[in-house]
């Protein structure tokens, strides 16, 4: 399960629908094959839609299988460390009154960066899973998928905002790395708060497009 190097490892402490098999995933994924008039705003939000809740479905799964074979303290009930935070990952701190209040295209952008970021990181929490455990393919797995579908999402949503005439920042295939530790304990950690915050954007995402759902389908 190897991939190309590149990866972060800034770590800052401070104080439908389950899986559908393969083709169901692509077609999730992937943009309908074009058999005449192109695919409509609507049509094309309404597929991120789903695929955001086909992943926020998983999330929280993702996240208690990951923890359980991490081993104490992650592995014990309720465990949690809200002020555990990743410079590199996007942002959980605005609030949800200020984020409503932006433009339907500042948010479509920001969600876009966002997944297209979840997708490097998820990937490097997958390669530390893996390095770290190589005979635990349940997790890997699991982070591989979410991954997958991250970028898949980064680029549903790119193919809105290029529908609706929003700017399309360039992808950046490789984050910047200043590590601050490199223990399994630190790298345990790192996992955690990404799938953490991979949840809060999954959920913040289905609410967005459901919104963008309804309005473009009226």
């Amino acid at each position: 399960m190897s991939e190309p190097a590149g990866e972060v490892r800034d770590l800052v402490l401070t104080s439908d629908f389950f899986l559908p098999a393969p083709f169901c995933l692509l077609t999730l994924l992937l943009p309908p094959l074009s058999l005449g008039a192109p695919t409509s705003t609507a049509e094309s939000i309404t597929q991120a839609y789903k695929l955001a809740l086909n992943m926020q479905m998983q999330t929280s799964a993702l996240l208690q299988t990951y923890l359980e074979h991490q081993g104490r303290p992650f592995s014990g009930p309720g465990f949690s460390i809200p002020g555990l935070s990743l410079r590199t990952l996007p942002s959980t701190d605005m609030p949800f009154e200020n984020w409503h209040g932006l433009e339907d295209g500042e948010r479509l952008s920001l969600t876009q960066q966002a997944f297209w970021s979840f997708s490097q990181h998820l990937r490097l929490a997958a390669r530390d899973q893996d390095d770290m455990s190589p005979n635990n393919s349940i997790v890997v797995d699991q982070l591989w998928e979410a991954r997958l579908k991250a970028k898949g999402l980064a680029g549903n949503l790119a193919g809105i905002m290029t529908a609706l005439g929003v700017p399309t920042p360039p992808a950046n295939s490789h984050l910047s790395s200043i590590p601050l530790g490199d223990s399994v304990f630190e790298r345990k950690c790192q996992g955690y708060v990404i799938i953490r915050d991979y949840s809060f954007w999954t959920d913040r995402a289905v609410t967005f497009l459901g919104e963008l759902k309804a309005k473009y389908s009226e």
